[in-house]
């Protein structure tokens, strides 16, 4: 692919807008997908992300549309039954653990925050079952407010292309609050995310078509390497 050049945040991020717009998928990720179809509604993205913990965003959508199609607010899932809780939300897996988690999440909502979702990283971390990552969807998609949600996706794309260098999505965060303009933060999940899902992939990354490759860790250290020794 040439000499190795090291591009500038903002190229890498239009070079992967390019290739996220090339792709063909106009699937949005099912956050994005809840931030459109419900406004931004921040009860919806808090229990939609803790839905999508472990599972595809396909999946995390088809619970979300069951349940609230059932529970509109925290006081109503507050005083659910489990047992229908865990039937609607079935599709996310992990689905006994997560009804528990959103219950007890609308409970305390209740008791501690008069039913609202707070828009703030210190209470939001309160919340039962809400990581860094969860608080930073919901600061992002439910109040536009700049944060940066670390998932495998984000914390995967960034050390590939020696953005960072870390071995935990904590690290990552951390390492790309001190990088990235802040001007960046709100796109820059929803960016790498689809990124991820269409191009970078995990297993079978799609290398050789990627623009990035000529600048990219990953496929200098471990694509071309391995090309010269087969």
């Amino acid at each position: 692919m040439g000499h190795r050049r090291r591009l500038a945040l903002p190229d890498i991020l239009r070079e992967i807008r390019g290739m996220v717009h090339d792709s063909g998928d106009k699937r949005a990720t099912a956050l994005a997908k809840l931030q459109e179809t419900e406004g931004g509604e921040p009860f919806r993205i808090l229990i939609g992300t803790i839905l999508s913990h472990r599972t595809r965003d396909e999946n995390t959508t088809r619970a979300t549309e069951n349940l609230f199609s059932k529970y509109k607010t925290p006081g109503e899932l507050a005083e659910a039954d489990p047992k229908v809780v865990s039937r609607l939300i079935r599709p996310s897996g992990f689905y006994r653990m997560k009804t528990k988690n959103v219950i007890r999440v609308s409970k305390q909502l209740v008791a501690e925050f008069g039913g609202a979702v707070p828009d703030n990283e210190d209470d939001l971390l309160k919340l039962h079952s809400v990581g860094r990552k969860t608080a930073n969807c919901v600061l992002v998609y439910a109040f536009s407010k700049p944060a940066i949600p670390v998932d495998t996706h984000v914390h995967r794309i960034s050390n590939r292309l020696g953005l960072v260098k870390t071995r935990k999505p904590e690290e990552t965060e951390a390492e790309l609050v001190k990088k990235v303009p802040r001007r960046y933060w709100l796109e820059l999940n929803e960016l790498f995310v689809r990124f991820g899902q269409t191009t970078c992939k995990p297993i079978g990354p799609k290398c050789q078509s990627c623009t990035l490759s000529g600048s990219c860790d990953y496929y200098r250290t471990v694509v071309a390497t391995r090309a010269k020794t087969s």
